[in-house]
């Protein structure tokens, strides 16, 4: 037996629920649209932390090329300093070249003329 009590049917003198689907529907869209945000939060993190690790790999081979680089600095600096050796020079002008010490009456000192 359906009564009509103001705007709303009873049934058995209570009042007639709405469907569930009307207030589940308000619901719905709000959790997509929470759950999209939360997403592209975690794609936002998630990507910064490859790039920063991707930084991180590249500043790990520059300073391991530096390190390098600064290695074979000091062995050139090393062969510099023993190709530029007296001692070194006389030996190969001595011996290959066959050069030697100017004699006493080879040498001719110019007199230097004043201004």
């Amino acid at each position: 037996m359906e009564q009509t009590l103001g705007t709303q049917p009873l049934v058995r003198n209570r009042p007639v629920k709405e469907p569930a689907a009307a207030t589940f529907g308000v619901k719905y869209p709000t959790f997509i649209v929470v759950a999209l945000v939360l997403m592209f939060v975690a794609l936002i993190y998630v990507g910064s932390h490859i790039r920063m690790t991707q930084m991180e790999y590249e500043i790990a081979a520059a300073l391991s090329a530096k390190e390098n680089l600064l290695e074979e600095q000091k062995r050139l600096k090393l062969e510099l300093a023993m190709l530029k050796a007296p001692q070194r020079i006389e030996d190969i002008a001595r011996n290959k070249l066959q050069m030697s010490y100017p004699a006493a009456e080879q040498v001719i000192v110019l007199k230097q003329t004043g201004k």
